[in-house]
């Protein structure tokens, strides 16, 4: 199953204000059946790479920060959100990216609080998934329909229900 990772779409510049590139370059050719192609962002670098294909499938997973957002809920199937603290997340970031990367997180953190207000992705998702102590946990979400909770993963390897 295709992933698209939106911090290949995002970049400094344009931390949330990549729907344009994002329709164009990837929803657009997928919805016609076409492979797409778009330009990965290199965060270290701070430039845009060679483009690179992403086939059509059934089902394309776009996994990242604004995701959820209103003007590309119309193109998803399904939209889930990973329940963490804020702070939490961010914690995890700077930890991911080092010292080299401090800057960035201080623009991110109050664009990505902005980006929420204006925008908010939670209220519209299907399935809130949630970490646990081992593994992840999945209910419905606001936009879901009522149905029990069930855990995906019984640990930190793959998922038995993929």
């Amino acid at each position: 199953m295709p992933v698209l990772h939106l911090d290949d779409i995002a970049s400094h510049e344009e931390l949330f204000h990549w729907t344009g590139r994002l329709l164009s370059q990837v929803i657009e050719p997928l919805r016609r059946g076409d492979t797409a192609h778009y330009a990965p962002y290199d965060w270290r670098r701070r430039s845009f790479g060679a483009p690179r294909p992403l086939p059509p499938a059934r089902v394309v997973v776009v996994e990242g920060v604004g995701a959820g957002r209103e003007a590309l809920r119309p193109y998803l199937a399904h939209l889930l959100w990973m329940e963490l603290p804020r702070e939490e997340a961010w914690a995890r970031g700077r930890a991911r990216d080092g010292a080299e990367q401090r800057t960035f997180w201080d623009d991110w953190i109050p664009a990505e609080r902005r980006h929420f207000a204006d925008d908010p992705s939670r209220p519209f998702a299907h399935l809130l998934v949630r970490q646990r102590e081992k593994g992840y946990e999945v209910v419905p979400g606001p936009a879901g329909t009522a149905s029990p909770s069930h855990f995906l993963t019984q640990g930190d390897g793959p998922s038995a229900m993929c």
